[in-house]
């Protein structure tokens, strides 16, 4: 979905999207049981729990500066290749909830997106991955995290949530 704006080159290099401290653990994808099978298979000590129809990452209680890094990550890339969770295939953009609307915002830790003009970005969207992202969220509201302050609101959702 983000290729045409976003090299694959720039993420193999990068990889902090991958990469968790205990401020942003809460930012781990949701996967589907299909691709919860696929990552134990390869790494079976790795655990899931539950979440709202999905499944996230068990992460045991960081330290300060402890890191969690997703057990798909190798050192080649992501071993789940284009299976990757639909929170993977879209970030740096984040499906957000904020104050009972559904929004699309950015993380800004991508250097090569954030550098952007956000009115770009904007642009981007809404000529279709805004509405993919909105109707994946409406068949998987697992999806939608709550709002933290300094994620800038890219574009809301034209109708508030149910």
């Amino acid at each position: 979905m983000l290729k045409k704006i976003l090299k694959s080159e720039s993420c193999a290099k990068c990889r902090l999207c991958c990469v968790f401290d205990r401020y942003d653990v809460w930012e781990t994808p949701v996967f589907t049981e299909k691709i919860c099978k696929l990552i134990c298979a390869e790494k079976p000590d790795t655990e899931f729990i539950s979440k709202d129809g999905g499944f996230i990452f068990k992460v045991k209680e960081l330290d300060e500066n402890e890191l969690f890094t997703c057990p798909a990550l190798t050192e080649t890339g992501c071993m789940l290749g284009d299976d990757k969770p639909f929170d993977c295939r879209i970030w740096p953009f984040r499906i957000m909830n904020v104050g009972g609307r559904r929004a699309i915002a950015i993380a800004s830790i991508c250097r090569e997106m954030y550098s952007r003009p956000l009115s770009g970005l904007v642009d981007f969207l809404k000529k279709g991955p805004a509405d993919e992202i909105f109707a994946y969220a409406d068949l998987h509201p697992e999806i939608v995290k709550p709002y933290y302050d300094g994620y800038p609101v890219l574009l809301f959702e034209k109708e508030s949530m149910l």
